[in-house]
């Protein structure tokens, strides 16, 4: 089981260069644990991408298809205080925004703050750093 940032999740969705990358991670473990916004935050990033053209909008119900599918099947960790906490702790000691300190905050919960060995997937420069500094092992390695 690994946690899964939403840039990682993207990819999933639609076809970019790490695409067959997330594909075999999810195919080598397909549990997958997520905040519980990164479903909006993948939905903010898909209709981004189609005001910008890149996916046209025939693609949009397979899109959002594949979404369902893997939102049906993931497990959240739901927004508590607790998460709250951890999310403002992180921004005093990391260069993360309020979205990416949420995402490692709900890992941080998930994994009871014993991090070792536990895989963190992301692409954000800045959340892979943070997720490495709290002992996450960040994949994949780029």
């Amino acid at each position: 089981m690994k946690f899964w940032d939403s840039s990682a999740i993207v990819p999933l969705l639609v076809d970019e260069s790490a695409s067959e990358i997330m594909r075999e991670l999810l195919k080598a473990d397909s549990e997958m644990v997520v905040w519980w916004a990164s479903r909006t935050e993948c939905l903010s990033a898909l209709h981004r991408r189609m005001r910008e053209g890149n996916i046209k909008a025939a693609e949009e119900t397979q899109v959002q298809n594949i979404l369902s599918v893997l939102s049906g099947a993931w497990a959240e960790v739901l927004p508590t205080d607790f998460v709250r906490q951890r999310a403002e702790r992180l921004l005093s000691v990391h260069a993360l925004r309020a979205a990416d300190a949420f995402q490692l905050a709900a890992a941080l919960v998930w994994s009871k703050e014993a991090t070792a060995g536990l895989e963190f997937v992301c692409f954000d420069d800045n959340l892979c750093e943070a997720a490495s500094k709290e002992g996450f092992l960040v994949v994949p390695r780029t």
